[in-house]
């Protein structure tokens, strides 16, 4: 048996514990014979314990092995049960044991070191005290009796260790996807958020996941990743013997690989199975769809094109879907980062492509509406009639530069009129990802194209530069407005900007990186300036150095353009340019049947000297 040796009425320093004069259950006679008992006990002991204490007065973390004949030292953490808790974490004391027979002593020391170190090499608890973890509070003490069995007292202790080391009952700190999906629903509506367009997650939280949206069920998609995992593997062991032939790239081997053609082949094959046309019921049917849901969900594409091109454009759908959840999962795209969704731009209402750093009191609201002559923004449309009302801008700051029918190009310097382009720097953002320039504007020069009627010139697109480019960049941002897009105006921006480097007598390039579709256009105009020289070169050996200064085209450029028209070739150590007349003719045909052949810059309508200095 164990001796206690704390006084359950006094602190540790000898002063009468505050707890008991103030509780009022304590003042029963009953408790207070018992507790007078308790401490006349603990009191006698006490005695004998202030000699041991006074030569090593620290506690002991691991009792040392006794022989038969000498007293045992440990420790026991107390509880008083029926007492309110104090906030003073009481102290341990090396209590005296009873002498028993050294076998029983030893096997209970060897018991202890052993679960011991078993507990240190599995517990997760938080680090514990030199003598345990310490109670928070003295209702965490227990006053057991000195009748206690020795094996009721190690189960006591075992049980009190296995309760430190569960941690199951401690809140766990929530992840950023527990925390994206918490409280969250997808805004289609009539979705219960339930299922994913890649098929690949139970739950979505966005229209470009939502099944709903896109006149699907949970199901199709999985059965579609399903389909489209089998074909992958098919695909791949039938490529598995092949892949020696393909691994070698060079300019000497350009030509389609024999996988290449079939592939062509078939897909010429499926997109002959285009339907003619849209039946009278079919029409009906997507009027019908249209105008029950509106822009809650997507429209109706089936009988539109080939089912080749459908699922293409499924698969698509998907893999951007499933872009988009691991940004938002990573937390780089939150719920309302780009919280402007339309501007009201002149007579256009324009859905936004990305997010633009517009003020904050701006960007909070899901609409923006701009002055399409001076790009002021404002936040309602009263206030946009009022400005109307009272605008006096018809056209873009600075010079007239060019003027040919409707079209004009003004050039308008960052530094003169820094309002107006730091706003169509803003402007733009919200169609281009890569910008960066926003506020900035005055090292550069601004050269906006614009379509004039009774009203005013309208904005059709801009494209800006460095006034001073130490690597002859003569593009550094450039944007078609998406009303006017696949209308030619891109083209014509860009031949505008090449002619700009032709007076200059430069030869330039585009800043990179290029967007998509900036990429886009820039190659179907390289390629149209190579085709159209080769069409009325008439020599038999070709400078790619003359071709740049005809074209003003970085030879970079056209070295990249060649090899992507496979007309560059390498035979018995020298470099060849084909002249693949096939290329050419069909560069001809389609020269023939534009419609837009107005769509071109005339360099005898500029009226432009280069600037000089800054």
């Amino acid at each position: 048996s164990v001796l206690l040796q704390r006084n359950a009425g006094s602190s540790s320093d000898g002063t009468e514990d505050s707890d008991f004069s103030t509780d009022p259950e304590h003042t029963d006679s009953s408790e207070s014979d018992g507790t007078s008992r308790r401490s006349a006990r603990v009191t006698r002991s006490s005695a004998r314990l202030s000699q041991s204490s006074q030569a090593d007065s620290s506690p002991v973390r691991n009792p040392p092995a006794f022989g038969p004949d000498e007293p045992v030292y440990s420790t026991r953490r107390v509880t008083r049960s029926q007492q309110q808790p104090a906030p003073v974490t009481p102290k341990k004391y090396p209590l005296r044991q009873t002498r028993s027979s050294g076998s029983e002593t030893e096997q209970a020391v060897d018991f202890s070191d052993r679960d011991t170190k078993n507990a240190a090499d599995h517990d997760e608890s938080p680090p514990r005290t030199p003598t345990g973890n310490a109670p928070s509070s003295e209702s965490d003490i227990d006053i057991s009796s000195p009748n206690v069995s020795h094996d009721e007292s190690i189960a006591k202790d075992m049980s009190m260790k296995d309760s430190g080391s569960d941690l199951s009952h401690r809140p766990k700190r929530r992840r950023f996807h527990e925390s994206y999906n918490f409280n969250m629903k997808c805004p289609t509506p009539g979705c219960n958020s339930l299922g994913h367009l890649t098929g690949k997650h139970e739950r979505h939280f966005s229209i470009s996941g939502c099944p709903l949206y896109h006149n699907l069920s949970a199901d199709e998609c999985k059965a579609s990743v399903r389909a489209q995992s089998r074909d992958k593997q098919i695909e791949e062991r039938m490529l598995a013997h092949r892949q020696d032939d393909n691994n070698r790239h060079a300019t000497r081997h350009q030509a389609p690989t024999e996988r290449q053609l079939r592939y062509k082949e078939k897909v010429a094959e499926l997109r002959k199975k285009r339907n003619s046309g849209l039946s009278k019921e079919q029409k009906e049917k997507y009027m019908e769809h249209r105008q029950t849901y509106g822009n809650t969900r997507e429209p109706l594409l089936e009988n539109l094109t080939s089912e080749y091109d459908l699922e293409l454009f499924r698969r698509a759908q998907a893999r951007a879907s499933e872009d988009l959840e691991k940004l938002r999962l990573q937390g780089q795209i939150t719920e309302g980062s780009n919280m402007i969704k339309t501007i009201a731009f002149g007579r256009y209402e324009l859905d936004t492509w990305y997010h633009s750093p517009y003020p904050e009191e701006y960007a909070r609201l899901g609409r923006l509406y701009m002055c399409e002559f001076c790009l002021k923004y404002m936040k309602s449309q009263t206030i946009l009639r009022r400005h109307m009302a009272k605008c006096v801008w018809k056209h873009p700051p600075g010079d007239e530069i060019y003027r040919k029918g409707s079209i004009s190009v003004f050039e308008v310097d960052g530094k003169k009129n820094k309002i107006y382009c730091q706003n169509l720097c803003l402007l733009a953002k919200l169609f281009l990802d890569h910008k960066t320039l926003y506020y900035d504007v005055e090292p550069f020069l601004f050269y906006v194209m614009t379509e004039a009627d009774n009203t005013g010139c309208h904005l059709i697109g801009y494209f800006s530069k460095e006034k001073n480019s130490f690597l002859n960049y003569n593009v550094s941002c450039i944007l078609t407005m998406p009303q006017y897009m696949r209308q030619g105006y891109g083209k014509m921006l860009i031949d505008f900007s090449y002619l700009l480097s032709k007076v200059e007598e430069k030869v330039g390039s585009p800043e990179r990186p290029l967007s998509d579709l900036g990429l886009i256009s820039y190659r179907s105009y390289w390629k149209e300036v190579l085709l159209r020289y080769l069409h009325n070169f008439q020599g038999k050996e070709i400078s790619i150095k003359e071709i740049s200064q005809e074209t003003a085209v970085n030879p970079v450029d056209i070295v990249s353009t060649l090899q992507a028209l496979q007309m560059l070739k390498y035979w018995k150590g020298k470099h060849l340019v084909l002249k693949r007349q096939d290329l050419i003719d069909e560069w001809i045909a389609k020269e023939a049947k534009r419609s837009n052949s107005n769509k071109t810059m005339d360099p005898s309508c500029l009226k432009w000297t280069p600037p000089k200095g800054t």
